[in-house]
Order: structure tokens, then sequence, then C-alpha cells
């Protein structure tokens, strides 16, 4: 299941390296912490893309990852915690700095999280957020609904959200809805739009991305497998055609103040 968790996460970050313009991701937000001393928490780190630059960049540091699922905090570099973003294991004005990147979207109470994610805050601390906009990979919407419809026999098939909330990354705290969220907590918040495309000459990283998803396909009634394949078939006519397969992606960085 560790391995399994690993895989999926490496294939949704793999797929970017197809776009332009490329992003320094980690790079911009050791950039926002410039200003930083002291200790920084990384809440759900996932698998430390964003800690193992930082403890390049920025040995002074004191970094500590947080993630709530155990097996996948095996390759980050130490420390690292399983903890919860609703129910954080850390004193109250103890972090200089809190990074919360693409994964509020997954948190049942994101106004909870958010107090928490403020609760551990020192005075004059920041967060940096992140979170994809609700225009991002649309195109991917479209591939999963026609594969779907032809897999069902429907005039219109469930779309890619329908998997699951998990697969609609930003439908519950997009760029859109972000800065309300975090402006309950934090008097400051500035947002920092990160537009790109992504364009493939071959399938297989699509298909890689959508099939990540299967560990949530059991939810739903679509046949996951099979809805695959078709989505693979469509890509191959549509590169044939085209050249190419474009997605217009919209990912943005939020860092918020009181």
């Amino acid at each position: 299941m560790v391995a399994l968790a690993y895989r999926d996460l490496a294939a949704r970050q793999s797929l970017y390296q197809w776009q332009t313009p490329r992003y320094d991701l980690p790079g911009i937000v050791a950039e926002g912490l410039s200003g930083v001393r002291g200790r920084v928490v990384d809440v759900g780190c996932g698998n430390g893309k964003f800690i193992q630059r930082l403890r390049q960049d920025r040995p002074d540091l004191a970094l500590l990852g947080l993630d709530v699922a155990p097996g996948i905090l095996a390759a980050v570099p130490g420390p690292v915690a399983v903890a919860d973003v609703a129910r954080l294991p850390l004193a109250a004005a103890s972090v200089d700095a809190a990074l919360a990147l693409h994964m509020l979207y997954h948190v049942p109470d994101i106004v909870l999280a958010v107090r928490e994610l403020s609760r551990v805050l020192t005075r004059g601390g920041l967060v940096i957020a992140s979170t994809n906009s609700e225009r991002d990979k649309t195109e991917l919407d479209d591939v999963w609904q026609r594969a779907a419809a032809d897999v069902l026999g429907t005039q219109g098939g469930p779309a890619r959200g329908s998997l699951s909330a998990r697969v609609s990354l930003s439908a519950r705290f997009s760029l859109e809805k972000a800065p309300a969220f975090l402006g309950e907590e934090f008097s400051r918040v500035e947002t920092i739009e990160l537009p790109g495309v992504i364009t493939v000459r071959d399938p297989e990283p699509v298909v890689a991305y959508l099939a990540s998803y299967r560990a949530w396909a059991d939810r739903h009634d679509v046949p996951f497998d099979a809805t695959i394949e078709r989505s693979r078939a469509l890509l191959d006519d549509h590169i044939a055609r085209n050249g190419a397969f474009e997605i217009n992606c919209l990912a943005g960085i939020l860092i918020c103040r009181r």
C-alpha cells in the first residue's frame, strides 16, 4: 500500500515535466521563506519533495514533516511524524512558518485545518499554501467523460470528479475559493498564479495520471479499467490527428500573514 501511494503521487507529479513554462515550485516556496528563521513544518508533506529541497537550500531551518499517511513518510528525510492537520501535535505559537501545499482540499473540515495552522504559528510567522484553479486541467475531465460515456453506452459520462472528491482536486479548496478560507485567520493573503500548458505526444503520461486514482474507483459505478483503456484510445486518436494533446494548467501559491 505504501509503494502504491508513493507511485500514484509520483505519477501525478511527473505529468508536470511536460509543462511550459516550468515552475520550480520548491524554489518558489524557498524564496517565500527567505525572511523566515527558526522552525518550519510541512503539513501533508507527502513524499517529501519540498522538505528535501529546503534541506539543501535552507539548512539553517529546523524542518519537520507531517503527514496523515504513515507509510509515505518512509521516504522523507527526518524528522517526520504522523499527524492530522485538524489536530496538530504542536504547541500554540511554536512554528515560524507552516506549509500546506496541495493538501487542504483533502481535509474534511478546511476551516478547522486553517485555524490549526494559524494556532501553531508564531507572531509574525507565515503560512504558504497551494492549490489548483477550478479551470485547471479541464481537458482531463473531457477525456474521462467521453471515455466513461463510451464504456457505459450513455450520452454523457460522469465527470472525472465523480470518482471521488480526491480526483476533482480543486473542487473544495480551489484557487478561487482559497482566499476566503484563509482570510478567516489571516489579514493578508497574496496569491501567485502559475499558469502553464502541458503538451504530450504520447498518451502514457496522461493515462498514468488518470490511473493514479484507482484506489478511489471502487466508490463509484464507473468501470475503471475499461474507462482507462478507452481514455488511452481517445488520446491516441487525438494525438494521431493533431500531433499532440494539450492540457491547460492553472495552479497557485498563497502566502498568508496575520
